[in-house]
């Protein structure tokens, strides 16, 4: 039995949500404040956080930062109107999905259902460190480094980077990258992977001043073995 944190300073909705879960077999725990969400996190362990951006004391963005320093565990995070700020700075923090107000049930355990399913999949064999040029990739580690300087990447940076040298001087789509990065089953918008190539872009290119990622127009992005300066 799966345990989900539920991080929501609304009672209305963490009280339906608690509900609609334990119907669904899910075990359950509360928290309405960020440091609250913090503390329980540490004391239940749970499988999965559903958390809510906006949170008294803490945000939700904050509280997820935090924990990403210590765990993966899966988060989907809960945006108000689906604001692409919120979407797009909860995945960078290193949600796996979002969830914007108001939402239907069915649509949030088809969500989690997909992330705890892309969570607990088998990982495929490690592949070593991935090295393009002066840039290096360690999966196992999540560490890269650029002309031997550590780069940070967040956890999707890395996961859409590791992507790109895995399938080097292949042109790949919007929507492959997506599958790849997200899951099958995924609800993200083809303007993200845009979003994200630019942060690859600043942190990798703009700072070797040479090419990596390609741009092929009207097809999606290629990783390159000689770049452009």
């Amino acid at each position: 039995m799966e345990k989900v944190l539920i991080v929501e300073d609304d009672e209305g909705i963490s009280d339906f949500v608690k509900l609609e879960l334990e119907h669904e077999g899910y075990s359950t725990c509360l928290a309405s404040t960020g440091r609250m969400a913090l503390e329980v996190f540490v004391a239940e362990k749970p499988d999965l956080i559903l958390l809510d951006i906006m949170l008294p004391e803490l945000s939700g963005l904050e509280v997820l930062r935090r924990i990403r320093k210590e765990s993966n565990v899966p988060v989907i995070i809960l945006t108000a109107r689906g604001e692409t700020y919120d979407k797009v700075n909860g995945l960078n923090a290193g949600a796996d999905d979002y969830l914007a107000k108001p939402f239907s049930i069915e649509e949030l355990l088809a969500r989690m259902s997909a992330v705890l399913r892309r969570s607990s999949a088998p990982a495929a064999a490690s592949l070593g460190s991935l090295k393009i040029r002066g840039l290096e990739l360690s999966p196992e580690s999540m560490s890269a480094s650029l002309n031997g300087s550590p780069i940070e990447f967040s956890k999707t940076e890395f996961l859409m980077l590791k992507n790109f040298m895995e399938h080097k001087g292949q042109v790949l789509s919007r929507d492959s990258i997506i599958t790849a990065v997200w899951g099958e089953n995924h609800f993200i918008d083809e303007n993200n992977v845009d979003v994200y190539v630019g942060y690859l872009r600043a942190k990798i290119d703009q700072v070797a001043k040479e090419e990596y990622i390609k741009t092929v127009r009207g097809a999606g992005y290629m990783m390159v073995e000689e770049g452009k300066k």
